[in-house]
């Protein structure tokens, strides 16, 4: 034991001790807080790099070349890789202050998780900036849009246009889209119901949602031909923020790479 120490140093310990409660801290998001597994796989990432870069000097005692080498092409990936995300994310974070002093004749309120006891976190901060902005627009009207989930009591138009309404705004200036299942239906059905509506289809429409998500939202509204203004709704749990912030730069590398018509 005391030749291993020896071998790996004080400082490399360290690190492997650091990998217990980063494990535990893996565990809880994964099984025990719900929504927050993106940040469970961040944490096994993280162990990961720990220890490669604690191990790979054992393995170079009896295979120094391979060792070398791996590391250098480790250490090359791990460098673009972050550089990558950390420019992503600076993207996603310029976006998330979105215009929201613009006017615009219509919004779309895009829908969050409804639990079994009303909107979730994410739903609420939705709800209340959707009010918010009518509040300080008073001819703006609203598209509430989201249909509902195995696990959802009712649709997220309905939950949202009731606790608007019992917030205060007028039932006229809300209008019902609950049929969509993912943003790309989000933007495309109420599109298709603003034209139903009133004959033309918007060629601009104000977008609100939640701040993470603007980014990722307007490169949804440009695919659909439409000028996107961004109504940022601040999440006001600072570990979901956190966490959705994160999952937000696999999304949009998803969407570029892969494209896809999801959430």
């Amino acid at each position: 034991m005391k030749e291993l120490i020896s071998q790996l140093g004080h400082w490399k310990i360290f690190l492997l001790c650091a990998c217990i409660p980063l494990a535990v801290l893996a565990y809880l998001c994964k099984f025990v807080l719900p929504g927050y597994s993106f940040s469970a796989l961040v944490c096994v990432a993280v162990i990961g790099v720990i220890l490669f870069y604690v191990l790979m000097p054992l393995v170079g005692l009896k295979f120094p070349v391979f060792a070398k080498w791996a590391t250098r092409i480790f250490t090359v990936c791990l460098v673009a890789g972050l550089l990558v995300v950390g420019a992503t994310e600076a993207i996603i974070i310029r976006a998330s202050f979105g215009s929201p002093e613009r006017e615009t004749p219509y919004i779309l309120v895009l829908g969050a998780k409804v639990n079994d006891n009303g909107p979730s976190v994410s739903l609420w901060d939705r709800i209340y900036a959707a009010y918010d902005y009518m509040t300080a627009h008073p001819d703006v009207i609203a598209i509430v849009s989201g249909g509902q989930g195995k696990d959802e009591p009712i649709t997220e138009a309905e939950c949202m246009y009731t606790h608007l309404v019992d917030l205060g705004i007028e039932p006229h200036r809300i209008w019902l889209e609950d049929q969509a299942t993912s943003t790309w239906e989000n933007l495309q059905f109420s599109l298709d119901l603003l034209e139903e509506k009133t004959g033309s289809r918007p060629t601009e429409l104000g977008i609100l949602s939640s701040e993470y998500h603007l980014f990722r939202a307007s490169l949804f509204a440009k695919a659909c031909d439409v000028d996107f203004i961004g109504i940022p709704a601040r999440t006001s749990r600072f570990s979901q923020k956190l966490n959705h912030f994160m999952r937000e730069v696999a999304g949009v590398w998803h969407y570029i790479l892969l494209g896809g018509q999801y959430s």
